[in-house]
């Protein structure tokens, strides 16, 4: 392709960029910049081709830019597994209404998935308003870690259940404190080896996901938080990042942040992975650590208890487990919490998003699946001080899915990722059939009421 482009005339790089431009500059922020910085992504291959890379025209390389560049419909097949959070920013409401963020798990071509976000505004008779969408799309400026401890990424690859034999050599080589370029020129220079066989293969390449799996987002301050889409960027994430569950969480120091967990998928492994913001601007990825950051539907609390993060999870993929941790990223000792007690929750029970505080207890939405694989939305309560105590379980679906919201990508099921407590309503936001998404609004008063009376 860059040989074709090389063989036109200044005259043909001009008429064709510009034709390019005339159709798309419309529909992008400054598309000029994508086309040059797409061009410098595969200068190594430009200038492998014998060709002078700064003697070339900018035109030139914006057009071999734009053919390495396509449109991506990030919502075209789903947009679904809401969580809800309240604005850091609530100036200028009226009396009873609430500013929120809602994320969505955006499915698009190939089943890719990425985290969308809306903003939004509760009234005092709990009406949603979701505010208008930008129309560009911002992609973040990307930073990865770069320095790394030996002894814990040995820890996170032993949990993954990469084989040491074929890793002993290199990681025997790198000293305590190693850096990210260090260690990709060795695992690298161990792959060009012809005869190399594929279980070490594939052992070398966990290692460069899991080291690809630390980075820093930072997004432009005049891009609108509906344009700010955290893509798949790891090696980790190539198939999808998957239902990220949002918290406020308040620190014991009065400060707030928002987290999220998340599943990163990259088409035969899975790596539980936090997300973390102050802004909604600069975002830090990390992946979870420990025995219990396994498997998927971890979800965080929304504060410490008695000095500790506390975690849910469902490490085995069928009960509830509770964890607590000095670390946020650090998840050992699961306690098993709930296990399937009704017909609708036989094949599974998990959480729906992070606990609620209430003063009578933690509220967690849990979803449940039955026969057919369907999916129903219950409701538990616990213990605020020992949150491994269930006070009370819904023997009925809080939520099942109507005839209407039957069909879809994937049928029969509603799904949440994370509610809010709003003029003592539950809101909350749930997936239909994993392709729209819509939200319910249940009575506080009624739904701690039929909780404390189940147990």
């Amino acid at each position: 392709m860059v040989a074709r482009i090389m063989m036109l005339n200044e005259k043909q790089v001009l008429e064709t960029l510009e034709q390019t431009l005339r159709e798309f500059a419309r529909r992008h922020r400054n598309i000029s910049a994508i086309f040059f910085r797409h061009c410098e992504k595969i200068k190594p291959i430009i200038e492998a081709m014998q060709i002078d890379y700064e003697a070339m025209t900018l035109d030139r390389k914006m057009l071999i830019g734009s053919y390495c560049t396509m449109e991506y419909a990030i919502e075209s097949a789903a947009i679904f597994n809401p969580s809800i959070i309240e604005d850091f920013d609530q100036s200028g409401l009226e009396a009873g209404e609430k500013r929120v963020i809602i994320s969505f798990r955006a499915t698009g071509e190939g089943h890719i998935s990425s985290i969308v976000f809306r903003r939004g505004i509760l009234d005092k008779d709990n009406n949603l308003q979701v505010m208008k969408i930008g129309h560009n799309i911002d992609k973040a400026e990307i930073e990865h870690k770069t320095l790394f401890n030996k002894e814990r990424f040995l820890l996170k690859l032993s949990e993954m259940h990469t084989q040491d034999r074929y890793i002993a050599q290199i990681m025997q080589d790198l000293p305590n404190e190693f850096e990210f370029a260090v260690l990709k020129s060795m695992v690298n220079t161990a792959l060009s080896d012809p005869s190399i066989r594929q279980e070490r293969r594939t052992a070398l390449e966990e290692i460069l996901w899991l080291a690809d799996s630390f980075y820093d987002l930072q997004f432009k301050h005049d891009s609108d938080l509906t344009e700010r889409v955290i893509f798949p960027i790891s090696e980790s994430e190539s198939r999808g990042i998957e239902d990220a569950r949002f918290v406020r969480f308040e620190d014991d120091d009065g400060s707030s942040r928002v987290m999220a967990t998340y599943t990163a998928y990259n088409g035969h492994a899975i790596l539980p992975k936090l997300i973390s913001t102050e802004d909604f601007y600069t975002f830090r990825v990390m992946p979870l650590h420990g025995a219990g950051a396994q498997n998927k539907n971890l979800a965080l609390f929304p504060r410490k208890i008695k000095g500790k993060y506390a975690m849910l999870s469902r490490i085995d993929g069928v009960n509830n487990y509770i964890m607590y941790s000095d670390r946020v990223t650090q998840w050992n000792v699961p306690i098993l919490l709930q296990e399937p007690r009704y017909p609708w929750e036989f094949t599974q029970i998990g959480n729906c998003g992070s606990p609620l505080w209430t003063p009578d207890g933690w509220l967690v939405i849990t979803h449940g699946v039955g026969t057919m694989r369907r999916y129903c939305i219950g409701a538990s309560l616990l213990d605020l001080e020992d949150p491994s105590i269930e006070i009370g379980r819904l023997s009925e679906p809080l939520l099942s899915p109507l005839e209407d919201e039957r069909e879809g990508y994937v049928p029969n099921v509603v799904y949440s990722c994370g509610a809010i407590i709003h003029n003592n309503s539950l809101i909350l936001p749930y997936a239909v059939s994993d392709y729209s998404s819509t939200y319910a609004v249940v009575n506080m008063d009624e739904l701690i009421d039929a909780l404390k009376k189940s147990k």
